[in-house]
């Protein structure tokens, strides 16, 4: 019997959703390798296919769910995201309903997704996973045809490496493998009149999950042999390979991190689970001040304690441009200078670098002052410099500090700036974009 576990826990409070950072946000350039070395690799061409044809019926709204935007970006292309940083996995076939062609190859060309291509899918999943099985297949040079299909879902997210190479591997040695997670609910047969028939013991059965990985030569003839309705109704490639090929597949527990977007409520999940990844760290820009360097020892005992972690630097020269792949947030501490020319420079360097591709940067600039009062100049040239950037994917926050002689005050200061700071970061909120706030 097929459990899908999601659709029986898709409360975005389900102990066995992951409140935590899954480790999918790559430090590197739009459509680059990663800045550091893949711990795994393997010696065979390995391919994916992403059905994303679904309606998204049971979210309730009229843009189907893989299609939804956060952060600036739809659902899928984050799922693109965490197979295309992968570099032994050579190509991604996404099959779409056709309808959605245009707007798919929009999405790749908008991220520079470069190992992606959309292909037409079918009325069912079975019909749609089988287009893009054969779309592999159509590959002229024999060299890079895949041998092992690793199977995804497009709304589901949060998949890494590490969980990759051991599908990847298992289907190579086993010709199957796919993800499997424990039963949280007990599951039940009911009779016609909606009473109790029977129930199973829960240990003895596993929620099926993706991904699944195949040979190729095993999910092809699977889905050449199999019937009519199994590609109308059936959903479980691994029944599939086990029914037509007699292959066995290697099952794996998988991490919680495999849940996928069903419901409404789980997009706002997602996007919590982004914004607290890309929440962690930030990089603060003295300008080789003396004071500012102060400001930016205390900011980053404070900010630590709130859950961000700052690495602190003069500039971005030299060896300190490497925070301009590193980091997703940034702050420029400056010293009784309501002129912006540091924060320009830099937004000059984020777009150069091409940062605000994939996910939107953040950029604090904190004006150290020996007034109480907020700058009207340079309210007005944030604002100026924030619509701007806005439109390249950057939000641009302000926030004046007084310079107090009273320690007490001081201290109290610096720990509003901190939680200020934290809370940008965070929440990344459009609505106070080129705001100078006051602390």
């Amino acid at each position: 019997m097929e459990v899908n576990h999601t659709d029986m826990q898709s409360d975005s409070c389900d102990p066995d959703r992951p409140a935590a950072h899954p480790g999918i946000f790559p430090t590197r350039e739009a459509g680059k390798s990663d800045l550091q070395p893949a711990e795994h690799s393997v010696d065979f061409p390995v391919s994916v296919v992403l059905p994303a044809g679904g309606t998204g019926e049971r979210t309730g709204l009229q843009t189907p769910k893989q299609f939804c935007s956060f952060l600036g970006r739809p659902l899928i292309s984050y799922t693109i995201q965490a197979f295309e940083r992968v570099s032994w996995i050579q190509s991604i076939v996404v099959v779409v309903a056709k309808e959605n062609m245009e707007l798919m190859t929009d999405i790749v060309q908008r991220f520079q997704h470069r190992k992606v291509r959309a292909v037409p899918g079918g009325s069912t999943r079975h019909r749609s996973i089988c287009n893009g099985v054969l779309a592999l297949g159509e590959e002229e040079e024999e060299e890079v045809r895949p041998e092992v299909v690793i199977i995804h879902d497009a709304v589901r997210p949060f998949v890494d490496e590490d969980f990759l190479y051991l599908i990847a591997t298992a289907a190579k040695e086993h010709g199957a493998a796919g993800a499997i997670r424990p039963l949280v609910s007990t599951v039940i047969a009911t009779t016609s009149e909606d009473f109790l028939d029977h129930s199973l013991e829960r240990a003895k059965y596993r929620a099926s999950e993706m991904p699944q990985g195949f040979t190729y030569d095993v999910i092809y003839q699977a889905y050449q042999r199999c019937s009519e309705s199994d590609f109308e109704f059936g959903t479980e490639c691994l029944h599939l390979a086990l029914q037509y090929c007699g292959t066995k597949a290697k099952l794996i527990q998988g991490p919680p991190t495999l849940w996928k977007v069903t419901y409404k409520r789980d997009l706002a999940a997602a996007e919590s689970i982004i914004k607290d990844a890309l929440s962690r760290s930030a990089c603060v820009i003295t300008g080789g001040s003396a004071r500012a360097a102060t400001l930016a020892d205390a900011l980053q005992k404070a900010v630590g304690a709130l859950g961000t972690e700052l690495d602190v630097i003069p500039d971005l020269m030299g060896e300190n441009a490497r925070c301009l792949l590193k980091e997703w947030n940034f702050i420029q501490l400056s010293v009784n200078c309501s002129f912006l020319s540091d924060v320009e420079a830099m937004l000059t360097d984020l777009e150069a670098a091409n940062r605000a591709l994939l996910h939107p940067l953040v950029v604090i600039w904190v004006h150290l002052s020996d007034s109480d009062e907020l700058s009207v100049s340079g309210t007005v040239a944030i604002m100026d410099l924030a619509s701007a950037a806005k439109l390249r994917n950057i939000l641009l926050y302000g926030i004046q500090l007084h310079q107090s002689k009273d320690t007490e005050r001081w201290e109290r200061s610096v720990s509003r700036v901190a939680e200020i700071t934290s809370a940008l970061i965070r929440e990344r909120s459009p609505a106070l974009v080129g705001q100078l706030l006051q602390a």
